[in-house]
């Protein structure tokens, strides 16, 4: 299962990826160097440079170094010269590609993904110069060689299961919508594995109780606002607290690793993963049940319109109310456990998010349970925002239902919550 797992999360768009990078590489070549190369003074760095990033990855970086015998030109406070100068050297090239300034990076907009392009100056113990042009500007300090040479020499040490891991983290924060980045991912994985040493021999048949001890792991962490980053130990801040949704998939291991090799550990183990995770063997039962089924299958994911990276977070809540007066918030009535009757009105809504820019809404309403399937009625397409940010719906029969709810940016889901909805 795991095998097939890390499979389906494998990058399918690397040649075009490295197309892009050669571009970007060799147009700032021309520009600072009178050169042509491709692959010349150019760093791969975050996920994609430390080997840990997924299929669907829409935010990539990159390093340019820069020649040092400009430092003299650009150390005075240019920071935001060059970053714009970085920009009009990638927009001359291509100019029909949206290149744009966004304060640390000039960024590259292609369709489905971009790369956020850093100038650097190398120093000469390997760390590089970075041009922040917030607030005046300033110069600061980062150490990628240093993180990729950690997480490398670390995954050779556990057999291949550390790379491996960051990347069923990420599948993991993208089906449950944890807001966290790419090096804290990473850094926690890092931090897991050197802190014990079960997994140092092992291979895929031990990745269900990795899963398992991993989130384990998160969830007992403690709250703080920032990790020391693996290898450099800069600071990688917390956008936002991960225990709750670890302990979730803590949970969900358990009852997955319950389910041995069954056929029914594949469901069990698509709701820690999501759609990345294989399919259970298809069997002349489930074949028979499907000849004689009477309901429509009518659900969409969203998986299959748009690429999934979430980079944000986003909290969704819903108001209750009857013959017009509200009762209370639906998380609320889940935190006390109570379940709502009928015909009451819900009116669910985004309640906050962290995404800056221009996004479009989607919600997703499924019904689950007999009395759904018996009045087909399981729904779960997914539907464009009216521009409210709000979906209404009323409570009309017993059972499971699930909304959820996605920010889209530049055809890439970013943000994403779900809220469960139980009638009595």
């Amino acid at each position: 299962m795991f095998s097939d797992f890390l499979s389906n999360l494998a990058i399918d768009n690397a040649d075009e990826i490295s197309k892009r990078y050669g571009e970007v590489t060799a147009s700032l070549n021309k520009r600072f160097r009178d050169t042509e190369s491709k692959t010349l003074n150019s760093l791969r760095v975050g996920s994609i440079g430390r080997y840990t990033a997924i299929k669907g990855i829409s935010d990539l970086d990159m390093l340019y170094i820069m020649p040092k015998g400009l430092w003299n030109e650009y150390k005075d406070n240019k920071q935001y010269q060059l970053l714009s100068d970085t920009k009009d050297a990638i927009k001359c090239r291509y100019p029909r590609t949206k290149v744009f300034v966004d304060r640390l990076v000039v960024c590259v907009q292609y369709t489905n993904f971009h790369i956020e392009v850093q100038p650097v100056f190398e120093q000469d113990d390997g760390s590089f110069k970075y041009p922040d042009s917030y607030n005046g500007g300033a110069w600061k300090i980062t150490k990628p060689r240093e993180e990729i040479k950690a997480i490398s020499d670390s995954d050779v040490q556990t057999n291949g299961n550390l790379r491996r891991l960051c990347k069923m983290a990420r599948a993991w924060k993208n089906k449950h919508g944890v807001g966290i980045g790419g090096l804290l991912i990473d850094t926690l994985a890092y931090n897991f594995l050197k802190s014990t040493t079960d997994y140092d021999n092992k291979s895929y048949g031990y990745y269900g109780f990795m899963s398992r001890d991993f989130f384990e792991y998160l969830m007992n962490q403690p709250n703080q606002d920032y990790y020391a980053a693996l290898g450099s130990n800069q600071r990688v801040r917390v956008k936002k607290k991960f225990q709750r949704k670890a302990k979730k998939a803590y949970d969900l291991c358990v009852k997955a690793i319950g389910a041995g090799d069954t056929n029914a550990a594949y469901d069990k183990w698509k709701k820690v993963y999501g759609r990345p995770f294989p399919n259970r063997p298809t069997t002349s039962n489930d074949t028979a049940t499907f000849s004689e089924q009477t309901w429509r299958n009518t659900e969409q994911f969203i998986e299959d319109m748009f690429v999934i990276d979430i980079r944000h977070n986003m909290t969704i809540d819903c108001d209750i109310s009857q013959n017009g007066f509200r009762e209370n918030s639906l998380s609320y009535f889940l935190r006390n456990k109570f379940r709502l009757h009928r015909e009451k009105e819900l009116k669910f809504y985004i309640k906050d998010h962290d995404i800056k820019g221009d996004y479009s809404i989607y919600w997703k309403v499924l019904n689950r349970g007999e009395i759904a399937k018996q009045r087909d009625m399981i729904r779960g397409e997914i539907f464009s925002d009216s521009g409210s940010e709000r979906n209404y719906e009323t409570t009309d029969f017993r059972g499971e239902h699930i909304v959820e709810c996605y920010a889209v940016k530049n055809g890439v889901v970013v943000a994403k919550d779900r809220i469960d909805v139980p009638i009595a």
